[in-house]
């Protein structure tokens, strides 16, 4: 059964996206044990068409140090030869999620305080799609988002690099709505500010890297 699939190593990709992948912390890796609930990264063998990898829940069934062995508890959607209920063996660092038995609730495990940003903001795709550094940051009424939304507008704006760069440069780039994370990912240099009230503004001074707040 093992060679229908392989498992991920998630480590590669939380350091990659800091501030989006938040894989357990090593207290909680440790505390693992039978009867807990383990988010894998499956990788079909040979890869599938239709995904990359498929995340899904393992049973922990049997502990020996850091190798652990369970039961698929999920259901694959597309990965021949990997039914649930097989049999799957891992180490504890491949683990991405794990809810835990009544066991270690019992023994009241400290919860992951690390902070997440999925509050929404706007930037200029440029940041993201092209490694632009940020340049520009400022926080107005948030306005972007819709009743219901499970994150809300945090109202930051963020601009990439405007140095050479004419209006109607500026005026023409694409912008996109997406978690702060996602910005933090590719240049946090401003992640001091995040806390900043609304109304405020931050012009990046590159040769000192140092944000200088904007009088109005």
């Amino acid at each position: 059964m093992a060679d229908a699939y392989d498992l991920v190593d998630p480590r590669p990709a939380a350091s990659a996206a800091p501030y989006t992948f938040f894989p357990p912390t090593l207290e909680r890796l440790q505390a693992i044990g039978v009867g807990d609930l383990v988010k894998l990264m499956f990788r079909a063998n040979p890869p599938s068409e239709k995904w990359d990898c498929e995340r899904m829940w393992v049973l922990v069934t049997a502990v020996e140090a850091d190798a652990l062995e369970g039961d698929l508890d999920s259901s694959p959607s597309d990965m021949p030869g990997l039914e649930c209920g097989a049999r799957v063996k891992f180490r504890r660092e491949l683990a991405i999620d794990v809810i835990f038995g009544d066991v270690v609730k019992e023994k009241g495990l400290p919860k992951d305080s690390r902070r997440e940003f999925w509050e929404r903001c706007l930037v200029d795709r440029c940041v993201l799609d092209e490694g632009v550094q940020v340049h520009y940051v400022y926080r107005e009424e948030p306005d972007m988002g819709n009743d219901g939304d499970k994150h809300p507008d945090s109202g930051w704006r963020i601009r990439g690099d405007m140095r050479n760069c004419s209006e109607e440069e500026l005026d023409a780039r694409k912008v996109q709505y997406v978690a702060i994370g996602a910005v933090l990912n590719r240049d946090d240099s401003w992640l001091h500010l995040i806390d900043e009230p609304i109304r405020s503004a931050f012009d990046r001074d590159f040769e000192t890297g140092v944000y200088v707040r904007c009088v109005n």
